[in-house]
């Protein structure tokens, strides 16, 4: 019962545009999320600090954090956009978009842009989201033009 609640309040809410703040989904509880970039599946590490739903756009959260491939550290600012959003009965499925900046350090600095699936399951007994997985699967490009690279990440379970 709870959870047909819930998935009525969430229809209403993106009827109505009134999406709840999820911004603590994508800070990953603390953890650095791990995947590949370019062709070779060179290791990436991303790490969210800050995460904050858009208070005129409440389908789009403001993130910043950094970056890590081999020894280059870099930060960044982006968004989060999301498009849709699917309940299938213990699943819940939020599709989206999003674009990360890096800040500018030369030639191994550039913009992330892709989509994301987050997909989560919803315990009834104690009533808190489980299981979430969060994957964003894109491109990295060099802001000089010169390198462009496909990007897997996702969250650390």
């Amino acid at each position: 019962m709870k959870k047909i609640l819930l998935f009525l309040v969430l229809i209403s809410n993106v009827l109505f545009s009134q999406m709840p703040d999820i911004s603590n989904v994508w800070l990953n509880n603390g953890k650095t999320y791990t995947g590949t970039i370019g062709s070779k599946d060179q290791q990436i590490k991303l790490k969210i600090d800050i995460s904050e739903q858009d208070r005129k756009n409440d389908q789009e959260y403001f993130v910043s954090g950094y970056t890590m491939v081999d020894k280059n550290y870099t930060k960044f600012e982006g968004k989060f956009k999301i498009k849709k959003y699917r309940d299938s009965g213990k699943k819940g499925t939020v599709y989206g978009e999003y674009e990360l900046a890096e800040e500018y350090k030369g030639k191994h600095s550039g913009m992330f842009r892709g989509k994301f699936v987050y997909t989560f399951r919803w315990n009834k007994n104690s009533e808190k989201v489980e299981q979430q997985y969060i994957e964003l699967t894109g491109d990295w490009k060099s802001y000089d033009g010169t390198l462009d690279f496909k990007t897997r990440i996702q969250n650390s379970q």
